[in-house]
């Protein structure tokens, strides 16, 4: 079962009936805050090793 462009429609409108236009922006806002932090991290990390490896 798959579905197609008018059930992903309705559950849309159905999501953005229930928790409104201005609470889905926040939290698409935060998971996006989120998912930077988190390569950020990870980068981090990466940088690190690169650094432990020349000296």
């Amino acid at each position: 079962m798959s579905f197609g462009w008018p059930e992903i429609l309705i559950i849309l409108v159905i999501v953005v009936l229930l928790f409104g236009v201005g609470r889905i922006s926040k939290v698409a806002s935060e998971m996006g805050h989120g998912i930077r932090n988190f390569r950020d991290a990870l980068n981090g990390d990466e940088e690190k090793e690169k650094k432990e490896e020349k000296q």
